[in-house]
């Protein structure tokens, strides 16, 4: 088998997805609309380069992005945090996507697509992109804000709604119209889940302790496996590849080999789901852009009002003025790999052909004009409202603000905190953190530092509460 010209071709789209991405990091642009632009400028339907490269060439190592995408997803997912205050964070969180979710839904019944069609509509409406929020926080210098926190409490429940939202979408698109069947595929889905929230609960020392091993290569080789095999088991029980790898991520994540995995899985991450999004660029065909055009453009004007009201009811339900609001709303007006996944589960289910242009052009506006609103925000405030807001938190420095997300979005705990750490032993305690010196996680107790200096930093610059609320 002689595979040297997909692989140079494949090589050179990664190392021109480099290149773009540079350029658009100059003018704060995130990397998923650039390495879609990247396959859609190399797919045969373009036909800008002299070789042209199927999508199936590269539909493997696409599926390994997409499983990745969702392990990681899981991974970072902060059980005791939700499940502590979980009142809040469905109450904040709940609000948004129920907003976004509902009314998307009407506009995919206006459409006309089809029913099931309208349901994936809801779904690329009603959740943000956490990859493009978390790194807009970071690149914005707003992890010290004090809306910051609500911001990343709104997305810890999107990852919930994703979970369970995958789980009904996989059934309705099998196309089972039989009531029973459709009843047992359904409990079967969640019976899944529970299955795999309560082992990641209350089973984590247990399944730590299955796959300690101090041998790196071996480690990453374990994780990787287990996301591959979950995924196929999530897929053969009719809950998508994607759902299976995100209840493994969820149960690895509440072991205290939590961040030796993220270091190693987040790098094959990036790599990986850049081919899924190139992939994805190859599949959109250019000709069929105008004939969504006007719906892509209903949808965009539908999410920047819908995220508006959005923002400020869940600002107001948690005590913050009209520019948290609308700092709140701005950011997480991006949409990202969450549309493109039910847009790839949508082609491969056979529903309107559609679905696949409306996805790839929405999410390339949205994830364009978003951070472009995220960083003017502050400015758009002060000439909607004519308020002088109290100046937000000094920004952290860089070294400081990648500690501070990873604590915010990966629920890093302090030493001794939470309950799979109680009573650990000193073989534990040494397994967490061993391994060569490039592996160690972040220093807790400096991550505990900067985390404290942050909320000292908020609580120091509390935003002017509004004297109406």
């Amino acid at each position: 088998m002689h595979l040297g010209e997909e692989l140079v071709i494949i090589g050179a789209l990664l190392l021109i997805a480099y290149a773009l991405g540079r350029l658009g990091r100059r003018i704060g642009l995130p990397a998923i609309p650039i390495y879609m632009v990247v396959g859609l400028l190399a797919s045969p339907h373009f036909g800008l380069f002299p070789l042209s490269l199927d999508s199936h060439t590269v539909e493997l190592v696409a599926v390994f992005g997409l499983i990745l995408l969702l392990f990681n997803l899981g991974l970072e997912f902060d059980q005791d945090e939700f499940v502590n205050n979980a009142g809040k964070l469905l109450l904040s969180g709940g609000t948004y996507v129920l907003i976004n979710m509902g009314v998307g839904f009407g506009f995919g019944f206006l459409l006309g697509w089809g029913t099931r069609e309208a349901l994936i509509v809801a779904g690329m409406t009603a959740t943000s992109s956490s990859a493009i929020v978390t790194k807009l926080l970071i690149e914005l210098r707003r992890l010290a804000n004090p809306e910051t926190p609500m911001i990343l409490g709104v997305t810890v429940v999107e990852d919930v709604f994703i979970a369970v939202y995958l789980a009904i979408v996989s059934v309705v698109l099998s196309g089972e119209t039989e009531v029973w069947p459709v009843v047992g595929k359904l409990a079967i889905a969640f019976l899944f889940l529970l299955a795999m929230f309560s082992i990641a609960r209350w089973g984590g020392r247990l399944v730590g302790r299955i796959f300690r091993t101090r041998d790196s290569e071996l480690f990453t080789v374990m994780f990787f496996g287990l996301a591959i095999f979950f995924g196929g088991v999530g897929d053969l029980l009719g809950v998508t590849d994607a759902i299976g790898a995100f209840l493994i991520g969820l149960v690895l994540g509440a072991t205290t080999f939590r961040d030796r995995v993220e270091q190693l899985a987040l790098p094959m991450r990036d790599v990986f789901g850049a081919v899924f999004f190139v992939n994805f660029g190859l599949t959109l065909d250019p000709a069929q852009f105008p004939g969504v055009a006007l719906p892509v453009l209903g949808a965009v004007v539908m999410t920047i009002v819908l995220n508006l009201l959005a923002g400020q009811v869940v600002a107001r339900l948690n005590g913050f003025d009209w520019q948290a609001g609308l700092n709140t709303a701005f950011i997480l007006h991006n949409r990202g790999e969450f549309a493109l996944i039910l847009a790839t589960l949508a082609a491969a289910a056979g529903l309107d052909e559609r679905i696949t242009p409306f996805a790839g052009l929405y999410v390339l506006v949205l994830a364009i004009l978003g951070p472009v609103l995220a960083t003017n925000s502050e400015r758009i405030g002060r000439r909607v409202f004519r308020r002088t807001r109290t100046p937000a938190a000094a920004p952290v420095q860089d070294e400081q603000a990648f500690a501070l997300v990873e604590a915010a979005t990966s629920g890093q705990r302090p030493a001794g905190a939470g309950d799979d750490d109680t009573g650990e032993d000193e073989e534990e305690r040494a397994d967490d953190d061993y391994g060569d010196d490039e592996h160690h996680g972040p220093d807790r107790a400096e991550l505990d530092r900067l985390v404290e200096q942050a909320m000292n930093q908020s609580d120091e610059h509390t935003p002017r509460r509004d004297p109406e609320y």
